[in-house]
């Protein structure tokens, strides 16, 4: 038997990978090199990073249906390509900011006072929000892409356990990005991190041209092979009936509880991810003055994530386990795993209070645990699209749920972003289970962050109880 498959499975890694690296430039270059240059407030990193969200949500929407009709390899070819490119244009935010002001160099960037600071900072903010909304527009196409080629080229049975593996492309790309990331904003400037690490996500789509095919027409695939990637399907689902599975329309997929189901849970969860990608560097300045570009500060980072990509590599192979060793269906097996899973984010709650003790350490090793909790649920929850949906809906049910997740995103780095600036602004008049000024402002959105997976599961088991597969008629 061949294994191309893995191969495909590396491709997903590598480009979940530069994925996350183009989306973590910002927030490791955020408080060091980019606020003090357009005098930005936590406020206006929140509204960047709110939007982007809420955009990407937005786009998720659409991005599955349209990963579904251009089919594999050109809709993810387009996606990678508009978020790299996305990504590069970032670089000349500085640039156009100064032209439109009118000044000369970003020393006077630096240097501003008055009511320029203000037109410096909205100008800057805006034309920041343009950039990332064309990377949102090319990023919301990689995990349909992605879990659709995971349909596409694993039975249901080791779906979990290949999403994981490309999925910890996420932890890999958030490990990379603050030892390289910090490191080129210092010597090279914060323009030339955007542009180097934007230019990866062309050379994958180069690679992607020439290795990826269905399993059904590529030269790498063998009759062995492929019969074990359809070795779990139904026979309607057979290669040779593939070509004659009916498409699910948009409207129609909304239908199903199993939509929902998925959604709410990507809506409780994503957001939580997405806060500590976001605001982990910033809240290690703001409460221990340890800068990205600090070896402390580089430390801190890498140490979160690689107990993120360590850890969540086990999350999908639990459900395998239950499967093959105890014998329950992969439905049944995935939501076991993730019940398992929701209860680690708990920890969060003990952040704060470990932090003010034993020092950012504590803090890094938490939230490095709750990521890798979030990892091994991603997932899970990704693959059971699998699970219930036809492949030909696949992207398209993915798309949805990554909207979901994005709106739920929004809604915690915005709010988070105001909250921030209104506890610093009352400082001791502020007050949250002992804490005050920011730091009562982050123990609260920890408490959110550490109950929301309990949540979304308990809805996700109340939605859908047990397996219950969608046919479209």
């Amino acid at each position: 038997m061949t294994n191309w498959r893995w191969i495909m499975c590396a491709m997903l890694f590598f480009a979940t990978t530069v994925n996350y690296m183009d989306r973590q430039v910002l927030s490791l270059t955020f408080k060091e090199f980019i606020q003090p240059e357009f005098h930005w407030t936590d406020s206006d990193y929140g509204t960047i990073t709110g939007v982007f969200s809420i955009a990407y949500a937005i786009f998720c929407l659409f991005a599955g249906k349209f990963i579904d009709f251009m089919g594999t390899k050109k809709g993810y070819l387009w996606a990678i390509i508009v978020w790299s490119l996305g990504a590069v244009l970032h670089a000349g935010c500085g640039f156009v900011t100064e032209q439109i002001i009118g000044l000369e160099s970003k020393a006077e960037l630096l240097q501003a006072t008055g009511d320029i600071v203000s037109s410096i900072a909205m100008i800057s903010v805006y034309l920041f929000l343009a950039c990332r909304l064309i990377l949102g527009l090319g990023e919301a196409g990689n995990f349909p892409a992605a879990i659709k080629v995971t349909a596409e080229y694993f039975p249901k049975k080791d779906r979990a356990f290949a999403t994981a593996l490309f999925n910890a492309g996420a932890s890999v790309g958030a490990l990379a990005a603050p030892a390289t990331i910090p490191l080129l904003a210092k010597s090279l400037g914060w323009e030339m991190a955007f542009i180097i690490i934007g230019a990866l996500g062309f050379i994958w789509a180069g690679i992607w041209i020439f290795v990826y095919d269905k399993p059904t027409e590529s030269k790498h695939v063998n009759a062995a092979e492929l019969e074990y990637i359809n070795s779990d399907e139904e026979q309607s689902d057979k290669p040779q009936a593939a070509k004659q599975e009916k498409q699910m329309g948009f409207l129609e997929a909304f239908t199903h509880r199993q939509t929902w189901s998925f959604a709410f849970g990507k809506f409780m969860t994503d957001g939580v991810w997405w806060f500590f990608l976001f605001w982990a560097p910033a809240y290690f300045q703001d409460q221990y003055g340890i800068k990205a570009s600090d070896p402390q500060g580089i430390a801190l980072i890498f140490t979160l994530y690689a107990i993120v990509t360590v850890i969540s590599l086990f999350g999908g192979y639990l459900p395998k386990i239950f499967v093959e060793k105890h014998g329950m269906e992969p439905y049944a097996g995935r939501m076991r795993a993730m019940l398992i899973f929701a209860f680690f984010p708990l920890l969060a709650l003990f952040a704060q209070p470990l932090g003010g003790v034993y020092g950012p350490w504590a803090v890094a090793i938490i939230i490095g645990i709750v990521g890798a909790a979030h990892q091994s649920w991603s997932a899970n929850i990704f693959s059971t699209t699998g699970d219930m949906f036809p492949k030909s809906a696949v992207a398209t049910i993915t798309g949805i749920g990554a909207m979901a997740g994005g709106v739920g995103s929004f809604l915690i780095n915005k709010g988070s972003g105001v909250l921030f600036d209104h506890a610093a602004e009352l400082g001791e008049a502020f007050q949250f289970v002992g804490f005050t000024g920011k730091p009562a402002g982050y123990m609260i959105i920890f408490c959110i962050c550490a109950v929301a997976y309990l949540i979304g599961w308990c809805v996700m088991k109340s939605l859908v109880p047990k397996y219950e597969p969608v046919v479209v008629e």
